[in-house]
């Protein structure tokens, strides 16, 4: 199992392949040692790819300088897999499963339950920490994980109050750990690394894309049993989240606002559309006692 994994890592960092080609790849061979002996044109052939796309990924395949590179992160990040016992079983019920994690800091946090996603605007109201002081402080003070993705704005503000309150805190980063994103984040990744959990699925040189975000969206809401949104606009990039939460059968939290303030506007559409409108830390806490039985680990 070991070389398989390291198979894995392996293709996974090669370009032009994608999780769906890589995926084929293991249906063909759940070994992967037979793609190594693949040319160009039987993998273009064998797996629907674009000649340009095959002879790219051969060329990386075989690549000194790749494994040269890969060997390095190997021995700089932690790397989890879908084929490795620490995998998060959470994230193997969602859709497009992420492959190959790269992690920094505590990955013990991965089995650790309660896990909520706090999420919301890049642009907060004035109001925002006190929202949050009111609904996640209490979830951080009875030892719940919270997991957001470090942007600016609500995910931010969710990090540094589980750490400004010993709790617990991982970060889902839509870029590699060497391009961190947004830069002025890079006191908080630190903070993090040191206390709490940062996760990838992409490798540590891959510098952020606007596409990158809402891919890494879908781990965030995968890892938690539900996704609290503090505020959003009507067009909020956070209603991805959302939307990836509800298909992967989460639960959905809304807090309500000032119907006078933009921020609140998309949270108000959430609840209309049969988000569960939170007045309380304690209607969360109630969820869960509900959900816990039958909850996946």
């Amino acid at each position: 199992m070991e070389l398989v994994r390291k198979r894995l890592i392996h293709l996974h960092r090669c370009r032009g392949v994608t999780r769906k080609t890589i995926r084929k790849f293991i249906r063909y061979d759940p070994t992967l040692k037979s793609i190594y002996t693949l040319t160009s044109t039987q993998v273009s052939q064998f797996f629907s790819l674009p000649h340009k796309n095959a002879a790219l990924f051969h060329s990386d395949l075989r690549s000194r300088e790749l494994k040269t590179q890969l060997k390095n992160d190997l021995n700089l990040y932690k790397v989890i897999t879908v084929v490795d016992e620490n995998y998060p079983f959470v994230l193997k019920t969602i859709k497009d499963a992420p492959l190959v994690l790269y992690a920094i800091g505590d990955t013990e946090l991965l089995t650790q339950n309660p896990i909520l996603s706090v999420i919301g605007t890049r642009n907060p109201s004035r109001e925002a920490k006190q929202k949050m002081e009111k609904y996640v402080l209490p979830l951080i003070q009875r030892n719940w994980v919270i997991v957001s993705g470090m942007a600016t704005g609500i995910d931010s503000f969710a990090h540094q109050m589980a750490l400004e309150h010993n709790g617990k805190t991982i970060a889902v980063l839509g870029s590699g750990f060497k391009h961190i994103y947004p830069k002025h984040n890079s006191a908080l990744f630190r903070q993090i690394a040191r206390n709490g959990l940062l996760l990838s699925e992409y490798s540590p040189n891959v510098p952020p894309e606007r596409f990158y975000f809402p891919e890494r969206n879908r781990i965030i809401s995968g890892l938690s049993f539900g996704t609290l949104v503090i505020e959003a606009t009507k067009k909020s990039g956070t209603l991805i989240t959302v939307d990836q939460a509800l298909d992967q059968g989460r639960e959905v939290y809304a807090v309500p606002g000032s119907p006078l303030l933009k921020q609140t506007e998309g949270c108000h559409k959430m609840i209309q559309d049969g988000a569960r409108l939170v007045q309380e830390a304690d209607d969360i806490l109630e969820d869960w006692d509900r959900i816990m039985p039958n909850w996946v680990i």
